[in-house]
């Protein structure tokens, strides 16, 4: 009887049907797979050359014979970088600005996204209209520069910090969060509870926003890390300059020593291009080890916290 059953079952389940692709479709999968592998190339061998360039023979290097593989490694252009004092002093100052100002931009921008995403806050709508005006008109740099002298903050720590504390684009992501992503209904619970609004604020809200917190938050560091103009413009001591100004000086001050030293033109520019391509490793490295521990945040927050029509 067990047998007739499972024949009665077998014979009553739908079969399988295999789909077979066509021509057509084949071809559409081919182009498609060719076009994804010439992006991704197009992305990846710039980056790749960069790596392989800063330790191989410059010589080889400017002749073209280096491609995929590192040719006559040497390690001239890091020694260079690495054991110029100015390149610590560089790092340590980029990592206070940087870690500083993140942790002052979290704190504007958080409440202020949350307050502008409340309904009953009457004035919200002339606010992000003043915000979002700012994002399109600015005073220009000479006015700049003489705020920063009236406000006492230049060649200071606090230049590269308090003038960009607040982003008004990164502002706009997180209070697009808040509206579509923390329920109403939260709201109303705490209410019942007894909470304040800074009481939801910090105890529901927070919480539930770590995907938008590490988005924003790595835009704020990115943004701090690469800051270049600021210690171009504000910054006067050098023990003050961030790494990126740093970086700038170590190479002009190698091409103008090789320029004058007694090998030829064509290997001072040559070892002036080891240095260049060391530089870029050493400012981008921070960042690449710090990406993929943020990535999953990173690409949830951005996706949740998008302006949905």
């Amino acid at each position: 009887m067990t047998t007739a059953l499972a024949s009665k079952v077998k014979m009553s389940s739908p079969k399988r049907r295999v789909q077979h692709k066509s021509v057509g479709d084949w071809t559409v999968d081919i182009v498609i797979a060719l076009l994804l592998i010439v992006v991704v190339a197009s992305i990846i061998y710039p980056l790749w050359f960069i790596i392989i360039a800063s330790f191989s023979d410059p010589t080889l290097v400017s002749q073209g014979k280096v491609t995929i593989l590192p040719q006559g490694i040497n390690f001239k252009g890091y020694e260079k970088i690495i054991f110029d004092e100015r390149i610590w002093t560089g790092y340590r100052n980029t990592i206070i600005y940087s870690l500083v100002g993140t942790a002052v931009n979290l704190i504007v921008t958080l409440p202020a996204a949350f307050a502008l995403s409340r309904v009953e806050f009457k004035p919200r709508r002339v606010l992000l209209f003043l915000f979002t005006f700012t994002m399109f008109f600015g005073g220009g740099l000479i006015p700049s520069y003489l705020l920063m002298k009236d406000l006492g903050i230049l060649n200071t720590m606090w230049v590269f910090i308090l003038p960009g504390a607040f982003n008004v684009y990164n502002m706009i992501i997180t209070r697009s969060f808040f509206e579509t992503s923390i329920p109403e209904e939260l709201r109303d619970a705490a209410q019942v509870d007894g909470l304040s609004y800074f009481g939801y604020f910090m105890k529901i809200v927070l919480p539930l926003s770590g995907a938008i917190i590490a988005v924003i938050g790595l835009y704020y560091f990115v943004g701090h890390w690469n800051d270049y103009f600021t210690g171009l413009i504000y910054i006067r001591d050098l023990d003050k300059q961030p790494l990126q100004n740093i970086l700038q000086m170590i190479l002009l001050s190698n091409q103008t020593q090789q320029g004058a030293a007694s090998m030829s033109a064509l290997e001072s520019q040559n070892f002036a291009d080891q240095i260049k391509f060391g530089v870029i490793i050493v400012s981008t490295l921070p960042l690449l080890i710090i990406y993929p521990f943020l990535q999953k945040y990173f690409n949830k927050g951005v996706m949740i916290g998008a302006v949905k029509g």
